[in-house]
């Protein structure tokens, strides 16, 4: 997939979408790439892991006493419910009970677990240790699992009104200060903090140009604060004082990252990881990184044919013109 990125910058090179000095002064800053996952709500993640043990029992022939499939669906409904009523007393009533019986059915499963094959046994282990971290989990805890089926998601506090917590893995982009071209694309799991993941970001843009070392220039935002790196000019948001024009310009610049950012997640499939593990967060960030950048050379594509058209039909039209000439 980074082949693909950078075949991509290439292209654009080609083109004269960027110049050759283009990746020197560059723009970075992270954004969070949501996991396709449903809201993880207590009910929800309990009543998930029961469906999971029941069907693995089924598929591998245990015999449970009780799969609770009638009650649990019905309690998982009530605790919404409460929710919106904000009955809390209740509601909590109703989640305790949900965790009581999903716990009868992991207890169940894990002391038939000895008459299972070594493939299925693994897999039977892999999922009970999953739902007895949704048992043991409380609201407050940290390293939560918020989705059965991807323990990866992590939950990145943002500070927006409409949308304050998002769950998926954090993803660091970097941009070209003046075309906006996407040189630099990757995921970032454990959520670091910002200025942790410069380096390495710059590093990939690095290998990605040809270049094999960083760019001159990076412009950030304030998110960035007390990271340097050598030989690096770092520009931060807001730290104009003594700053030429030029310096100032570029600083103001730092916020075209943002639309990029936005047609990413709108028409990119940014907005919604579909793949599995961390392996997938990290190429579907790339492959979004390399269809935005197609996007900006199809233009200069379309361009092109059009001049070319243009010529076609001019040494055509003097074809015809003057036929006893040629």
């Amino acid at each position: 997939m980074e082949t693909l990125l950078a075949a991509s910058i290439e292209a654009a090179r080609r083109g004269s979408v960027i110049q050759k000095a283009s990746a020197q002064q560059v723009v970075v800053d992270t954004t969070v790439m949501p996991k396709a996952v449903a809201h993880p709500t207590d009910s929800r993640l309990l009543d998930k892991s029961r469906q999971h043990l029941v069907k693995v029992a089924q598929d591998n022939g245990l015999r449970l006493r009780q799969n609770y499939n009638r009650i649990a669906p019905r309690l998982t409904a009530q605790v919404g419910r409460y929710a919106h009523a904000k009955q809390f007393k209740r509601m909590k009533k109703a989640v305790c009970m949900l965790r009581t019986r999903v716990g009868r059915v992991q207890r169940e499963a894990a002391r038939q677990l000895n008459v299972l094959p070594e493939a299925a046994k693994a897999k039977l282990q892999e999922l009970l240790q999953r739902t007895g971290r949704t048992l043991a989990q409380r609201t407050k805890d940290k390293d939560k699992l918020y989705a059965p089926h991807a323990p990866e998601v992590e939950c990145i506090s943002k500070g927006k009104a409409r949308t304050p917590y998002q769950f998926g893995v954090k993803v660091s982009i970097t941009t070209t200060l003046k075309e906006g071209l996407v040189v630099g694309m990757r995921s970032m799991p454990g959520n670091p903090y910002d200025g942790h993941t410069l380096a390495p970001t710059l590093e990939q843009v690095g290998i990605l140009t040809g270049t094999d070392r960083p760019p001159a220039t990076a412009i950030v935002d304030n998110g960035y604060r007390g990271v340097e790196i050598e030989g690096v000019r770092i520009l931060r948001s807001g730290h104009r004082r003594g700053a030429l024009r030029t310096l100032k310009a570029m600083i103001k610049r730092r916020s075209a990252i943002e639309p990029a950012i936005g047609h990413m997640k709108m028409e990119r499939r940014l907005g919604r990881d579909a793949l599995k593990g961390a392996l997938g967060d990290a190429l579907h960030a790339v492959m979004c990184d390399a269809g935005h950048n197609l996007r900006l050379i199809t233009p200069v594509l379309r361009l092109y044919c059009a001049r070319f058209a243009l010529a076609m039909q001019e040494a055509i039209a003097a074809l015809v013109a003057a036929p006893g000439e040629h």
